[in-house]
């Protein structure tokens, strides 16, 4: 198994630093059509992965597989309005959020690693953590139902606070720089909107590992799907940049997963509820609330 870990993710970083130095060098405006070509590439990727699951592992381990990666993108792409909305409002250049995105999505990996180890650690130790995780996925989809017009405000990010005290940051953008020398070391304000984007996404984990932990148990299926999704957010963002309107009901489906996935581990002692059907459940609210999105545009306020 250990080779598994070794060889995906070296696929993982070579197709990182292929991206980021071989397709985004110099760094670029990314449009539309490469957006959508990137996105499908990451998407079709996914699945044949799941493929060799499927044959490596049974249909069972790669329906969980599946699962996870539907649930972790349909957070994530929920979680990328989020991101749009921190860049408008640190005014970050389109040149550069890519490679903001980029090293992001690095560290996001990092943490999701660490938060898979040690959610399936505590939940193996102490299973009583199942009904805490089940409980806040629950309070998560009911807080969900009513955020669409909460209001963003970066500048109270603690961990934005805390660094803006330990290290003096430059008054403009200088290029793509996160750091540079004025007399000493200066924080430029890209490196900012990185801190902003790792924090938030470290309280989106939040919800998002404990959704998929509730499908599998399985660390290398649980890492594979929450990396296959979180891969394919950098080029997914640019498609739904111009799209901010388009599914405006999305975050109600988002809703109905996280009760549903918090109330399955709440009931995992005396209900087994069969992963077939867990899918179903979860592309069915998605499609539900992106198909409503369609067919009844929202109305542009006055």
């Amino acid at each position: 198994m250990l080779l598994f870990w070794i060889v995906f993710n070296l696929f993982v970083l070579a197709m990182l630093a292929f991206d980021l130095w071989v397709f985004h060098r110099p760094a670029h405006l990314v449009g539309f059509r490469e957006a959508v070509a990137w996105s499908a590439t990451w998407v079709a990727l996914a699945i044949a992965f799941a493929v060799l699951v499927y044959f490596w592992r049974g249909r069972e381990a790669a329906t969980e597989f599946t699962t996870g990666y539907i649930i972790e993108l349909a957070l994530s792409v929920d979680n990328l309005f989020i991101f749009l909305l921190i860049f408008r409002f640190f005014h970050v250049p389109a040149d550069y959020q890519h490679k903001v995105l980029f090293w992001g999505i690095v560290g996001a990996i990092v943490m999701r690693g660490v938060f898979i180890v040690a959610g399936i650690g505590l939940i193996r130790t102490f299973h009583w953590v199942t009904y805490i995780f089940g409980a806040f996925l629950v309070y998560s989809g009911i807080r969900l139902f009513g955020e669409q017009d909460a209001a963003l405000e970066p500048e109270k990010n603690p961990v934005l606070r805390l660094f803006r005290k330990w290290l003096p940051v430059t008054e403009d953008y200088e290029g793509d720089k996160f750091l540079v020398r004025r007399g000493g070391l200066y924080a430029t304000p890209l490196l900012i909107v990185l801190i902003v984007i790792e924090t938030t996404d470290l309280l989106f984990a939040t919800d998002s590992i404990p959704a998929v932990l509730a499908i599998t148990l399985n660390a290398f299926i649980v890492y594979t799907s929450n990396v296959f999704a979180i891969l394919g957010l950098r080029s997914m963002y640019f498609v739904l940049a111009g799209m901010m309107e388009a599914f405006h009901y999305l975050h109600y489906g988002l809703s109905a997963v996280l009760i549903f996935i918090g109330a399955k581990m709440l009931a995992a002692d005396y209900y087994r509820i069969p992963t077939m059907v867990a899918l179903g459940v979860v592309a069915g609210a998605l499609a539900i609330s992106m198909l409503a999105s369609i067919l009844h545009p929202q109305q542009e306020k006055t």
